[in-house]
Order: C-alpha cells, then sequence, then structure tokens
C-alpha cells in the first residue's frame, strides 16, 4: 500500500514539477481519483490534456474530476471495475477520446452520445445494447469499438445501416 501511494506521489509531483501536459497514474491499484492531487495540480490542471487511470481498481469517477479536468482531450479509464460515469463527464467539453475498455459497464453510457468524441473504446464490457441512433448523430464521431460485448441481435442488426465512422465489433 505504501509503495502505491509514494508511486501516485512522485508521478503527481513530476506532472506539476515539470509542468507535464500528461498524468499517468496507470497501475497505482487506485479505488478512486485521490482528492489530494486536485489541490497539489491546482496551479497545472489547466495545462493537463492527458491522463492514464487505466488498469486500477476504480469503481466511480467523481463529478468533480469531470469539473476540475474540463480541459481533457484524452482520459484513458481501461481496466478497471466502472459501470457508469456521472453526467457531469458532459463538462469535459474539448475530450475527443475515452478508453473505457474492459470494465463493468452494463448499460451504454448515454451521456457520450451527447459529446464532441472522436474515439469511444467499450472493448470487453457487458453491453448489450446501445443507442444506435445517437451515435448516428454524432457528427464528431470516427471510430468506436464495441468488441467482446454481447450485443443484441436487434443493435447488431441497427449498426448495420451506413454510418460515418469506423465501427469494430470482432
Amino acid at each position: 500500500m505504501a509503495e502505491s501511494v509514494a508511486k501516485v506521489a512522485r508521478r503527481i509531483n513530476a506532472t506539476a514539477e515539470e509542468g507535464k501536459d500528461y498524468l499517468d497514474l496507470s497501475s497505482c491499484h487506485l479505488i478512486s481519483f485521490p482528492d489530494g492531487v486536485f489541490k497539489v495540480l491546482s496551479s497545472v490542471t489547466g495545462n493537463i490534456r492527458t491522463i492514464s487511470l487505466a488498469d486500477n481498481e476504480m469503481k466511480t469517477i467523481s463529478s468533480k474530476f469531470c469539473s476540475i479536468f474540463t480541459q481533457l482531450r484524452e482520459l484513458d479509464l481501461q481496466g478497471n471495475v466502472l459501470k457508469k460515469l456521472p453526467d457531469d463527464v458532459v463538462q469535459m467539453e474539448t475530450l475527443s477520446s475515452i478508453n473505457l475498455s474492459k470494465n463493468q459497464f452494463s448499460e451504454f453510457p448515454q451521456k457520450l452520445t451527447e459529446m464532441k468524441l472522436e474515439r469511444i473504446d467499450l472493448e470487453g464490457n457487458n453491453i448489450s445494447e446501445v443507442p444506435v441512433e445517437r451515435l448516428l448523430s454524432m457528427s464528431s464521431l470516427k471510430w468506436i469499438n464495441l468488441r467482446s460485448n454481447p450485443l443484441s441481435p436487434e443493435t447488431l442488426s441497427a449498426l448495420q445501416t451506413p454510418h460515418s465512422f469506423e465501427l469494430i465489433l470482432n
């Protein structure tokens, strides 16, 4: 445990001290985004464009996270135990890529269709229904990965309609 805390502290301090635009907190055994991080990074949060929280044990993302990191372009949350996203995720107006693969979503995160995302990765979840009409109306969407989800026959059929984005199913 102490080793994980030290790893998080080192990575956060490096981001703050070096003014990096990338915060890597992957594989740190986190169950949530540490509140103390907001204070340490307060002077550089506006500079951070990419955050990786991959391969942790996170069950939730807080509304505070979404309202503080509104300038993110990429968010990597793969390999956690997330089941849903907060509604406040729509506050992340500059987000163009989100990786939610290998989590525990059983429903498609509907708020994603209200954003200007270019890339959505939902591989390896438990999603059976996808809001196809809403995806089709996302003019910015270029790529979506739905591989390794138990998609219903109705959803698979609806996804056969012509679309302007690359669709990964298998």
